[in-house]
């Protein structure tokens, strides 16, 4: 199998691809990282295919795209790894989280600013146990285009912890009761 185009020049040029798309999601925003619709997949679809010369150029033999397959899977473990125990190259190349609702209300040019509908966030909201927006104490959009949303306490669901306590605390005034009543009784 002869490769057309050098290994390290097939190498540099799939990192060189790999980090400008990176960019380029960086640059996108978190929303597009989010929950992906139709438009979404048919850009990373052409996205693929526009940058696969770029990768390996016009060498179509197995091991042309085994090396640049290599190469973009080890390039991708050495920064996930590097992200995991750097906190500010996570921050640099990911982004921190941006507060979307603050005490039940939107927080003002947010939605636009992360090119998000608001039936985006009335469905993350659903699918966090929240009726509306007048409910959410919190929600932020991650750098991962993940929406987590903290309901205010009085809107929140009973936990089983919530719902042990309860009994043990009418089991408690139960007996108390008890022995009021039994103390309250007139002698025989």
């Amino acid at each position: 199998m002869a490769v057309q185009i050098p290994i390290v020049e097939k190498i540099l040029r799939t990192v060189a691809v790999y980090v400008l798309i990176l960019v380029l999601f960086r640059l996108a925003g978190k929303r597009g990282l989010a929950g992906l619709n139709t438009f979404d997949m048919v850009v990373i679809f052409l996205l693929s295919n526009v940058v696969q010369n770029a990768v390996i150029g016009n060498d179509n033999s197995l091991l042309g795209g085994a090396i640049g397959a290599v190469t973009l899977v080890a390039v991708n473990s050495g920064i996930t790894r590097w992200l995991a125990r750097d906190p500010r190259a996570a921050g640099l190349l990911e982004g921190t989280a941006t507060t979307v609702v603050k005490d039940g209300a939107l927080v003002p040019g947010a939605l636009r600013d992360l090119a998000m509908r608001p039936s985006e966030l009335e469905h993350a909201i659903r699918l966090q146990s929240g009726d509306d927006l007048g409910e959410v104490s919190r929600a932020e959009l991650e750098p991962d285009g993940q929406l987590l949303v903290e309901l205010k306490a009085e809107e929140q669901n009973a936990s089983r912890g919530d719902i042990e306590d309860l009994r043990r605390r009418l089991a408690e005034i139960e007996r108390l009761l008890t022995v009021l009543a039994a103390d309250r009784r007139p002698p025989r």
